[in-house]
C-alpha cells in the first residue's frame, strides 16, 4: 500500500494552463490525479481556486512560490495556502541574489530558516526543491546539505526532485534515506537514454528504490513534474505518467 500521495507539478502543463486554466485543471482531475501542486493560479483569486478544487473533488498538494513572492506580500501567501487548504509552500529555486558557493549557501540558509519560522507559526510548512545545482561540493558535503543541516527541520523541509539527483550522480533512494522524514516531498520524473526528460516508468531512473525509501520516510506527496515533454504533449504525457503510477499501484 502506497503512502505517500500522488499530486501532478502544473508547472509541467504551463502553456496549456497559460491558454486555458480551468480547462487544464479540469482534465487533469479526470485524468485521476487526486491532487496538484500549483505554480500559477490562472489570474484567479484564492477563493475561485478553493471553488475549482471542491469541484472538480481534488486537492492541492502544495504550491511552488518564489522567495521574493513570499517576502514581499507575506499575509497574501498566507492566506491563499489557508483558503485552498495547501499545507506546503515550495521554494522552487534560489534568487540569482544568491551565489553558488558556501557564503551564498549560508546565506540562503539564514533567510529560509526565518521564514520557515514564520510560516511555521501560520500553521503552513516551508520546503525546498533541488535541481543540479545544489549538489556542488562545500568541504564533504553538498550545497544542499548545508542549506539544510544550517536550518531547523521544523521550518525547511526538503521536496527532493529524483531527476535532478541523479543528474549530478547522486543517487536518489540513497539520499532519501540520508534525508528521512525531512523528506515530506519528492518530485518524480524520469531520464531518458540521453538524459533528457521522460514520463514516469519509461526511463533509467529505479522507482521502485525510491518509492521504498520514500515510503519509510514519510513522504506525504509524490509529485509528478516533467520540465519540458519532447515526445508527446504534455497532457499526454502526465497522463502517461500517472497510469504507470497506478499499474504501479501507487494510486
Amino acid at each position: 500500500m502506497a503512502n505517500g500521495r500522488v499530486a501532478l507539478q502544473m508547472y509541467t502543463v504551463r502553456e496549456d494552463q497559460r491558454q486555458d486554466f480551468r480547462g487544464t485543471l479540469t482534465r487533469v482531475a479526470r485524468m485521476g490525479y487526486p491532487a496538484v501542486e500549483f505554480a500559477g493560479y490562472g489570474g484567479l483569486t484564492a477563493e475561485e481556486i478553493r471553488d475549482l478544487l471542491n469541484e472538480l473533488g481534488i486537492a492541492a498538494a502544495g504550491t511552488h512560490t518564489g522567495l521574493d513572492a513570499i517576502l514581499q506580500d507575506f499575509g497574501a501567501a498566507v492566506h491563499l495556502h489557508h483558503t485552498i487548504g495547501a499545507r506546503f509552500v515550495t521554494v522552487p529555486s534560489l534568487p540569482a541574489r544568491y551565489a553558488r558557493d558556501e557564503a551564498g549557501f549560508r546565506q540562503a540558509a539564514k533567510d529560509l530558516g526565518e521564514l520557515g519560522r514564520r510560516l511555521a507559526a501560520e500553521g503552513l510548512a516551508l520546503g525546498y526543491h533541488n535541481h543540479d545545482r545544489e549538489f556542488f561540493r562545500v568541504g564533504d558535503r553538498y550545497g544542499l546539505d548545508l542549506l539544510l543541516e544550517e536550518t531547523d527541520p521544523a521550518h525547511l523541509r526538503a521536496e527532493l526532485d529524483v531527476y535532478w539527483a541523479q543528474k549530478a550522480g547522486v543517487d536518489p533512494a540513497a539520499y532519501i534515506r540520508k534525508l528521512g522524514a525531512r523528506c515530506s516531498l519528492l518530485h518524480i520524473k524520469d531520464m531518458a537514454a540521453d538524459g533528457s526528460f521522460a514520463e514516469v516508468g519509461t526511463g533509467s531512473i529505479d522507482f521502485s528504490a525510491i518509492f521504498a525509501a520514500g515510503d519509510a520516510a514519510g513522504t506525504e506527496w509524490y509529485i509528478v513534474e516533467q520540465d519540458a515533454c519532447k515526445q508527446r504533449p504534455p497532457l499526454l504525457a502526465v497522463e502517461l505518467s500517472l497510469n504507470n503510477l497506478r499499474a504501479w499501484g501507487r494510486l
